[in-house]
């Protein structure tokens, strides 16, 4: 996206890449910062699409995994588009301000979701439009990006089960309770100005990367890190806040349907804990061995100001949940403790359903 990497190259540390900001010479401090909302991250990974007319929200619900038809001017909620088959090909983070619909989605996926959406127009009042020229996503907590100049503020639902949706993380001490974390939708200008103030001091700013890493440790999924081709929402807890299981027909519904209802996800995220005692590091596509076997792969990684090294996998089901792991790391491999995100039994039949986030479109 135009101007994400040059727009930083001012600040002192910054190292950029071509999808803007990653690092400002210190990750695990930028994490500490941007938990305690005293910075803001540029997320030049992350891109805008909208949708205006008056049918948009009603053709949105019926594409999509997510109720919206009820859906609030401000209020905050996510969606996932599905192949017939039921697994991700899309997600977006969703707010609407009474005329527009606004997305935010992963910038590598943008182009793909604009041509599917417009196919999918037919006759009905609804523009689709690629706003990643023109706009830039910057993320914090909530009080952090409110006072930006934004067209729209999104607010993460995550981890809070929303109405109609299903939790197989568990409940209570869940990692990310009580996160705070929100993403606003500015212009190319205010992030420019965003840029001088952070060059001349009078703010701060963190990296893609903490932002990243507050993610992983939050076990939040991302559709560029998580969905592989064959992720269905079960195997990543997304049933939690992207998907309503009561709502009308859409695309892969049947197999979230019989999936939650009748059986258990094929494979399943597991968080794991990296052994950081030597150099070695592995990276996101690593392969997650059990015995030397092949059992999953790891999806995000990172270096977490208090947790140390740390991960995402999607593993086979069968592995047990106490099973001792590693993941591949070059020539060599590093040790990893797996703490359950989605348990092997997960399931409308073995689950207890979570209490719901109350819902203005209750």
């Amino acid at each position: 996206m135009p101007g994400d990497g040059a727009a930083f190259a001012g600040v002192d540390g910054a190292v950029c890449d071509d999808r803007g900001l990653t690092h400002i010479g210190n990750p695990m401090r930028e994490q500490q910062l941007l938990e305690s909302g005293a910075a803001i991250a540029p997320l030049g990974d992350r891109a805008v699409v909208t949708v205006a007319g008056p049918d948009r929200l009603s053709w949105l619900d019926s594409l999509t995994s997510q109720a919206l038809t009820g859906l609030l001017p401000g209020e905050s909620t996510e969606l996932l588009v599905l192949d017939p088959h039921g697994h991700v090909e899309h997600a977006a983070s969703v707010v609407d301000d009474g005329e527009t619909t606004w997305l935010i989605t992963d910038d590598n996926r943008r182009e793909a979701l604009v041509t599917w959406l417009t196919r999918m127009r037919f006759r009905l009042r609804v523009e689709v439009a690629d706003r990643s020229d023109d706009t830039a996503v910057v993320g914090g907590t909530a009080s952090a990006v409110f006072d930006l100049d934004s067209a729209a503020v999104w607010r993460d639902p995550w981890p809070e089960v929303s109405t109609g949706g299903w939790g197989y993380a568990a409940g209570e001490g869940h990692p990310a309770a009580g996160r705070d974390w929100a993403e606003a939708i500015v212009s190319r200008n205010e992030l420019e100005r965003i840029a001088a103030d952070a060059a001349a001091g009078r703010r701060r700013v963190s990296g893609r990367w903490a932002a990243d890493a507050l993610r992983i440790a939050a076990w939040r999924p991302r559709a560029a890190a998580e969905a592989d081709g064959m992720t269905l929402p079960h195997e990543v807890d997304w049933l939690r806040t992207a998907v309503h299981l009561s709502k009308g027909c859409y695309r892969g519904q049947e197999t979230v349907a019989k999936v939650h209802n009748l059986g258990h996800p094929p494979r399943r995220l597991v968080a794991l804990q990296l052994d950081g005692s030597d150099a070695v590091f592995p990276e996101a596509g690593a392969i997650v061995r059990r015995d030397g076997d092949e059992v999953g792969r790891l999806t995000s990684v990172a270096r977490h100001f208090e947790q140390g090294p740390i991960g995402l996998a999607i593993v086979k089901r069968s592995v047990p949940v106490d099973a001792e792991l590693t993941v591949d790391a070059g020539d060599e491999s590093v040790a990893a403790v797996q703490e359950v995100v989605v348990p092997p039994d997960a399931g409308r039949t073995a689950a207890p359903p979570r209490l719901p986030r109350l819902s203005r479109r209750s």
